[in-house]
């Protein structure tokens, strides 16, 4: 493996009824919070009943900031600062899922910057400050609750790009179960989609002799894949629900990437597609990661990596079979995995054709050629995109 450095500064609270601890957690930074939510879910569930009844116990001055997008917008990470600043808010709350919590990751530290936050976001300017926050989440799927890094739409130029940081880290966040039971059939089929995408990209590198790390991602797909089916079954289930929800933090707080660096390639692909179309972010995921996959193998990248994931993960017997074969087969088997639960296949099913493919191949190779374990070009992403049709 490679050299390392490992730290993570947040406070993870989780299991059911832990939303008593933002008495104590909140106050440590201040006495104005601004809540940050996003289409009135948690209104109609009850979480924000809780957050409310929790924060006047505290003694909380509350402001309010509503309306996140699913693929949130720079825009409204805008207004959120913009009320930090006039109102002087001392801490910000996160309620909601992997969106929300991105979003007010800019507004922190854009709450702390006199320029345009879309420069955080692209790097043209580096926070130097940033305001403290916490999460409630909702939605298990992104790893953002323990996490620095952030996803940011700019509407306005079709681009969508990650971006992070050490004051991105929430100084805690509250995961409990329950939360999550009222997630829609889709939004929990995108989450497990999503977490299971993050611990593909980590799984493919370049890195040698990493024997745990591989064991700790099989581990978590398996479990993932065990427990899904089940889940769509019983989706009030809650004992299911933590499994769910405990997958999705482990698969992206950088314990499962220690001593090597995953490909992210096929993100950067779909942020490029949904910044175009607007597409559930793990919906494009489904589309395009096992077309990565089938297009690395076809290329001769390492397929004794594909074919290890198959057979283990997916149950693959190989013999008699080439690495080729038992690569591919591994593939079909996440495709039907994936089908099954009702995640999409085909760029068709969001009503996209060919007119921009060429387009979101540039705008995902506008730094040069993207991935870490395959490094792809701009027509090698034209033709990843071509097969998802």
């Amino acid at each position: 493996m490679n050299p390392f450095t490992f730290q993570n500064p947040v406070k993870l609270i989780f299991g059911r009824n832990q939303i008593e601890s933002l008495k104590s957690e909140l106050p440590q930074y201040g006495n104005k919070v601004l809540v940050v939510y996003g289409g009135g879910s948690i209104k109609r569930n009850g979480v924000y009943d809780d957050v409310m009844r929790v924060l006047g116990e505290a003694g909380m001055e509350v402001h309010e900031l509503s309306g996140v997008e699913p693929n949130p917008r720079v825009t409204t990470a805008e207004k959120g600062a913009q009320i930090c600043k006039e109102q002087g808010i001392d801490v910000l709350l996160a309620v909601g899922g992997g969106s929300v919590i991105d979003c007010t990751k800019l507004i922190a530290s854009a709450a702390k910057y006199d320029g345009a936050p879309w420069d955080l976001v692209t790097g043209k300017a580096r926070a130097a400050d940033a305001l403290p926050f916490g999460t409630v989440l909702t939605i298990a799927a992104t790893g953002s609750e323990m996490n620095a890094g952030s996803v940011i739409t700019n509407e306005e130029t079709q681009e969508k790009y990650g971006w992070g940081g050490p004051l991105n880290f929430p100084k805690f966040s509250i995961l409990d179960p329950a939360y999550t039971v009222s997630v829609p059939k889709d939004q929990t089929v995108y989450g497990m989609v999503d977490m299971m995408s993050h611990i593909f990209e980590q799984y493919f590198n370049n890195a040698e002799n990493t024997p745990v790390q591989d064991e700790m991602c099989e581990g978590v797909l398996r479990a993932v894949i065990r427990t899904a089916p089940e889940l769509m079954k019983d989706p009030e289930n809650l004992d299911l629900r933590e499994t769910i929800m405990y997958a999705g933090t482990i698969a992206l707080n950088k314990f499962l990437e220690m001593g090597y660096r995953g490909d992210w390639g096929t993100h950067d692909i779909e942020h490029a597609v949904s910044a175009v179309y607007d597409i559930p972010h793990a919906g494009g995921l489904a589309i395009l990661f096992p077309q990565w996959m089938k297009f690395n193998v076809g290329k001769g990248t390492k397929p004794e990596r594909f074919a290890q994931l198959a057979v283990r993960v997916f149950g693959v017997d190989p013999e008699g079979k080439t690495t080729e074969e038992t690569a591919l087969e591994g593939i079909g088997k996440l495709r039907e995995f994936w089908s099954s639960l009702g995640a999409p296949t085909r760029l068709a099913d969001y009503n996209i054709g060919d007119e921009n493919i060429r387009l979101m191949a540039e705008k995902a190779s506008v730094h040069g050629p993207l991935g870490n374990f395959a490094k792809l070009s701009t027509d090698e992403i034209e033709t990843i995109l071509r097969n998802s049709l």
